[in-house]
């Protein structure tokens, strides 16, 4: 879009056809598991539509849909599918993600808080600097580490899955990187490439470790 402008509406018509891809999608699964899994399917519609031209408008909100679609409404929708039901460990085990994912758009914000300014949006480092969003960052990154330690010492996770802890200093090191250089972090990608990394590599090994120590 940004290079070619003129293919507006082809790029509209694309996301209209695939957004109603999807609510047929959606309604095969209602139809197979019943009305308990319309508020996922109905929340992640309005995070898909409503993210351009409203939710990137609004910090708090933009902060935390990342995680609400990837984490949250993914893990539980998928954990209801394959089971039928909804359970606590499948909604801890989402908080996991829910935090590493938001940090993963939020450090990927800074390199385009001017070019998103310019465009309208208001999302949480425009709006309160990278210094603030910097912590909360790291809160978040401790949250994660919480939340893995308190599902085990809760019975919720096997004590396997305290080897999702290990890619976590990944995230301490792209936190130094957004501290050090701020706005200008894309032009010192292993930061965000780290941010990545911890992302990938934590969800994967909790997956494992709850697949593994079940069995």
């Amino acid at each position: 879009m940004p290079r070619h402008p003129q293919m507006a509406r082809a790029v509209l018509v694309l996301g209209v056809v695939t957004l109603f891809g999807v609510i047929l999608v959606g309604l095969y699964f209602l139809r197979h598991y019943g009305l308990d899994l319309l508020p996922v399917g109905v929340a992640g519609l309005l995070l898909v539509v409503g993210y351009t031209g409203w939710i990137n408008r609004h910090p708090f909100i933009c902060l935390i849909a990342p995680g609400l679609g990837f984490g949250i409404l993914m893990v539980v929708g998928t954990q209801f599918v394959l089971q039928g039901s909804y359970s606590a460990l499948s909604l801890l085990a989402a908080v996991v993600p829910f935090f590493l994912v938001n940090n993963l758009l939020l450090l990927n914000q800074y390199p385009d808080i001017e070019a998103d300014r310019n465009a309208g949006r208001r999302h949480f480092p425009i709006t309160y600097g990278t210094g603030v969003s910097s912590g909360v960052y790291a809160i978040s990154a401790m949250l994660t580490v919480v939340v893995i330690v308190a599902g085990v010492l809760g019975g919720y996770f096997p004590a396997l899955s305290l080897v999702a802890l290990l890619p976590m200093p990944l995230a301490l090191y792209a936190w130094s990187g957004a501290v050090r250089h701020g706005a200008a972090i894309g032009e010192y990608p292993q930061y965000l490439g780290a941010n990545v990394a911890v992302v990938l590599l934590t969800t994967l090994l909790l997956g494992v470790s709850l697949i593994v120590g079940s069995s």
